[in-house]
């Protein structure tokens, strides 16, 4: 009799079991050769399941400890600093940076932008991660709102005239003291970005925003600074204090009212024809033309018109008024009424921007910011013009050759020097206690500019770059001992060095159609703005240059250039 063990490997077909008689397997596939045939038992199955290796340890021996575990190449040594694990124990870096980069500290031994910046100006895939201390209130990074807080900063930062690299580097700092290290910030003039891969394989995240509006209020900026530095280098302050800061600063209204900038924008045009050889009178007189172009401005900014035409209405009264002075026949220096104008009005922080950031690689905002810089321009051009060449259908005496004597009144000019930095700290609604140091800062400038042009006989060109780098420099020393940004302690200082008498002289004859003396004028001017910018941009750099910056101690090579091609 068969087991039911031996007849479980047969099958039985239907026919077989209609007929009674067993068919044949249609092929040897039918097989395996792994079961016994039919009729022979099965062996029994082994006693132990569970065989020895020949790298088994045999009864009776004993294993011999390891004196220390193994290591693994993807396991960092002891006392190293892991994404989960903030803190180092150890001598030894996350990575070993190229080129011996050393490890940027994110300490407050050097302002925020210093440090940032050294980063910035690495490859993404050369950057050293900061030391930075964990936040022990927060399980991980929240990264839209993180992205989103970072925008927000810069957003404030480009609107209120701040250069395209000190913004990504606001940008980068923000991003790193909140956990992102993988952070690629992108600057252009009207548009921020900021992209966070958190690991090679994994899908990155990018924001962006928009600036459509910008102002100029500095109080607002430096507010913008100290949160940057709070966020950088305190461990504690966390994204909800930053937001709730943030929206301060947002709300916060400009420390002056509109009729004391309205009363600047006078001083500033008295003071400037001052220090075009004008007398009292010409102050007064440019002083009202400036505030009359003020509110003729401010009401079409009200009507909605362009910032093109807001600067051509802004321009028409000082010419105005000058073109009267001459017509009436008073015996004042109607130039240097027209010219005390057209101090109030040339944009230079914004030619200082788009020159600095052409001159640090951001060619696009640089292209952006000196096209807007070009319109304004053409603005008061066309504002000027069109009472010029109305004043002398009207046969105005407006002579440029009896203008252009140059008169030496050192203590005058130096006082009004310093009176056209202070009311142009009011029109950049700077905070009150950098009120000083920038009004001193211009009386410096314009002492400098005068040693070097009258005394010694330097070309203007020449001296305004001179000039201007000390005001960079200057205002970068400023920057550095208040943890502040530059910009409230350089801006106004180079306003008596604005090329406010070369403009006009050109504009004046171009109206008479004189081109052979009305392009070398403009000509002179452009240059004159551009050695104003170069030599600002200058002077900062020579500041960074000299004193210590982070790493300065282990890296040889000091803090690397933003373009590494030389043109090719």
């Amino acid at each position: 009799m068969r087991s039911d063990r031996q007849q479980t490997p047969r099958a039985v077909s239907a026919a077989e079991t209609d007929t009674g008689e067993q068919q044949k397997p249609l092929s040897d596939e039918a097989h395996s050769a792994f079961t016994p045939p039919l009729g022979i038992p099965l062996p029994p199955p082994p006693e132990d399941e569970h065989p020895t290796s020949e790298f088994a340890v045999p009864d009776g021996l004993t294993a011999e400890a390891p004196t220390e575990p193994e290591g693994s190449a993807f396991v960092p040594p002891a006392g190293v600093r892991t994404p989960s694990n903030n803190q180092t124990t150890g001598g030894f870096p996350v990575i070993t940076p190229p080129n011996g980069v050393p490890i940027v500290r994110l300490t407050k031994d050097a302002p925020w932008q210093d440090r940032m910046r050294t980063m910035l100006r690495m490859p993404i895939s050369e950057r050293p991660t900061p030391e930075r201390v964990e936040r022990q209130d927060e399980t991980g990074p929240a990264v839209p709102r993180v992205l989103d807080l970072t925008l927000r900063i810069a957003e404030l930062l480009l609107a209120g005239g701040e250069g395209a690299e000190d913004v990504e580097a606001a940008m980068l700092g923000v991003a790193h003291a909140y956990g992102l290290d993988r952070c690629e910030p992108t600057v252009t003039f009207t548009l921020l970005s900021v992209s966070y891969q958190p690991s090679l394989v994994d899908d990155p995240v990018t924001a962006s925003r928009t600036v459509r509006r910008r102002g100029t209020d500095y109080t607002r900026l430096s507010a913008v600074f100290r949160l940057v530095d709070d966020i950088t280098s305190r461990d504690d302050f966390t994204l909800e204090e930053a937001y709730r800061r943030l929206a301060e600063i947002r709300r916060n209204r400009h420390p002056y009212p509109g009729w004391a900038l309205t009363v600047a924008g006078g001083g500033l045009a008295g003071a400037a024809s001052m220090l075009v050889g004008g007398d009292w009178p010409v102050f007064f007189a440019a002083a009202l033309g400036a505030m009359l172009g003020d509110r003729l401005a401010w009401l079409a900014s009200g009507r909605g018109l362009p910032e093109f035409y807001q600067f051509v209405a802004a321009a028409m009264p000082p010419a105005a008024i000058g073109v009267a002075l001459s017509l009436a026949n008073s015996g004042l220096q109607a130039s240097a009424v027209i010219t005390g104008g057209l101090f109030a009005l040339i944009p230079g922080r914004a030619l200082v921007a788009g020159v600095q950031d052409g001159l640090t690689g951001y060619y696009i905002t640089a292209a952006a910011r000196l096209l807007e810089v070009g319109y304004l321009i053409v603005g008061i051009v066309c504002g000027v013009l069109t009472v010029l060449y109305g004043g002398l259908q009207l046969d105005a005496k407006l002579n440029p050759e009896a203008a252009l004597r140059h008169v030496e009144r050192p203590y005058v000019q130096i006082l009004a020097a310093m009176l056209l930095a202070l009311t142009f700290c009011i029109l950049l609604q700077q905070e009150r206690h950098t009120v000083l140091f920038a009004t001193l800062n211009g009386g410096v400038a314009w002492v400098v500019y005068g040693a070097l042009a009258d005394t010694a006989e330097v070309p203007p060109v020449a001296a305004t770059t001179v000039a201007a780098g000390l005001v960079g420099l200057f205002g970068q020393l400023l920057s550095r001992y208040r943890y502040a940004s530059a910009l409230p302690y350089v801006t106004a200082a180079i306003g008596p060095l604005l090329p406010g008498s070369a403009t006009y002289f050109g504009l004046l004859a171009l109206a008479q159609g004189n081109l052979d003396r009305g392009i070398p004028h403009l000509t002179q001017a452009a240059a004159l703005a551009l050695a104003i910018a170069i030599g600002v941009n200058l002077g900062g750099e020579a500041a960074r240059l000299f004193l210590k910056m982070p790493g300065a101690d282990t890296d040889p090579s000091g803090r690397r250039a933003a373009k590494r091609t030389r043109g090719f």
